[in-house]
C-alpha cells in the first residue's frame, strides 16, 4: 500500500517509519482494495502522559476511513489505530458485499 507519513513538529526516525509501514501493510489482508493511506504523527502536550497522537486515513473505493488514537508511545498508539482500522475495514467490506 502506498503510504504517506507526516510527523508534525518533530523528525521521526526510520525505525518508527518502518514500524508504521509494516503494521499498516497488514491491513491488506482484511480489505485488498485499499488505494492509499496517510498517517500523521503528533506530539501533543509534552508534559502529559498520553501525549503521542497517531491519525490514520485510508482511501478505499467510494469512501475514506479515519481513526485517531492517543497513547504514551507512537507504537502503542499505532497498535490501537490498526485495531480500530481493522474493524472499520471489515465493516466496510461487509457493507459492500451485502449491497
Amino acid at each position: 500500500m502506498k503510504l504517506q507519513i507526516r510527523s508534525v513538529h518533530f523528525t521521526a526516525d526510520q525505525s518508527l517509519l518502518d514500524f508504521l509501514q509494516r503494521k499498516l501493510d497488514k491491513l491488506d489482508t482484511y480489505f485488498d482494495r485499499i488505494v492509499s493511506g496517510e498517517v500523521v504523527l503528533r506530539v501533543l502536550k509534552p508534559e502529559s502522559h498520553d501525549n503521542k497522537l497517531v491519525e490514520v486515513k485510508l482511501f478505499v473505493p467510494g469512501a475514506t476511513l479515519f481513526c485517531s488514537e492517543e497513547a504514551g508511545t507512537f507504537e502503542t498508539a499505532t497498535d490501537k489505530a490498526v485495531e480500530d482500522m481493522k474493524k472499520q475495514l471489515i465493516r466496510y467490506k461487509d457493507k459492500l458485499t451485502t449491497h
